[in-house]
Order: structure tokens, then C-alpha cells, then sequence
């Protein structure tokens, strides 16, 4: 019998109205010394998505061109290539700023010609005198949704290292 993690499972509840369930999540925290505000400075930058998707992805600005040096509320449409050479479709990244009791919240409520969902926030927040950073992450990829959630995966581990 094959044991699907917890963080692989369908998430139900993010769409009781489809039985067959077609979303996965991805889910990583880490902790680190750095101070709250530059953490957050940092996650608000189009320079850090470009710097952490270095080689795996590559985005080319079509709408706004070029990117602002910060994100804002909006949507942004990218070319997606992987290793920068096979095409991947072209993908709205939408960003909104959702309040947060503890700390700080960007979610990319993204989606796109071959990945119908990356619904992605970026939650940072403080604890003991750590910065905690975590990253969550629902996708729909339809009949690509294991390669695209292994891909997710390591994506993610590789961004926190």
C-alpha cells in the first residue's frame, strides 16, 4: 500500500463541489535570526521570485513589462519556461495582501494555461525571537498534478535552504 503524505492529499474542503478532488498542497516553514522587516522587504520584491526560481524557472514579464521592483495588489501575466528552455504556458500571478494577526501575509492566487491553480501565501511571522517563513501552496495541474506538485515540492525546499 502507498502512503500519500498529509501534505499530498486532496484538499477537500478547498472544493467540496468537485468529488474527485484534483487540488494538492504544498507545505514548508522554516525559521531563521533575521528581523521581521527584512524578511518581509525581501518577500515583497519581484527580485526574490526571479533569484529563488533561478535555474529551475524562468518568468518573462508580458503585462506590466517590465515588473515594478516591488509587488503591489494586481495581476502580473509571465511567460513560464523550465531551465529556461521548454515552454511551460503563460501564468497570471496575482498578488493581494491579506491581513494577519501575527505578522505578515502575499498570496499569489495565481493560475494559468497549464496550471489552473498555484494559489500561493507567503506567511511571515515572529516567535521567540525568530523569523518564521512559510510557504503554502494549492495547485491544480489537471492530469500534470504529480509532476507539477513534485516539481512544487522541491521548488520550495530549494527557495528556504
Amino acid at each position: 500500500m502507498v502512503r500519500i503524505p498529509l501534505a499530498a492529499r486532496c484538499t477537500e474542503a478547498a472544493r467540496p463541489h468537485k468529488p474527485h478532488c484534483p487540488m494538492m498542497q504544498v507545505d514548508v516553514a522554516t525559521e531563521r535570526a533575521s528581523p521581521l522587516g527584512e524578511a518581509i522587504a525581501h518577500a515583497m520584491t519581484t527580485r526574490l521570485l526571479k533569484f529563488v526560481a533561478y535555474p529551475l524557472v524562468h518568468f518573462t514579464p508580458i503585462e506590466p513589462r517590465p515588473w515594478p521592483a516591488t509587488w503591489a495588489e494586481g495581476t502580473y501575466w509571465v511567460g513560464v519556461r523550465i531551465l529556461g528552455l521548454v515552454p511551460f504556458g503563460k501564468q497570471a500571478i496575482v498578488i493581494s495582501l491579506p491581513e494577519s494577526a501575527d505578522g505578515f501575509r502575499l498570496r499569489d492566487n495565481g493560475h494559468g494555461t497549464l496550471v489552473k491553480v498555484w494559489d500561493h501565501t507567503i506567511a511571515i511571522s515572529t516567535a521567540d525571537g525568530r523569523t518564521r517563513y512559510r510557504d503554502t501552496v494549492t495547485i491544480d495541474a489537471g492530469v500534470l498534478m504529480w509532476p507539477v506538485w513534485l516539481f512544487a515540492q522541491a521548488f520550495y525546499r530549494q527557495r528556504q535552504r
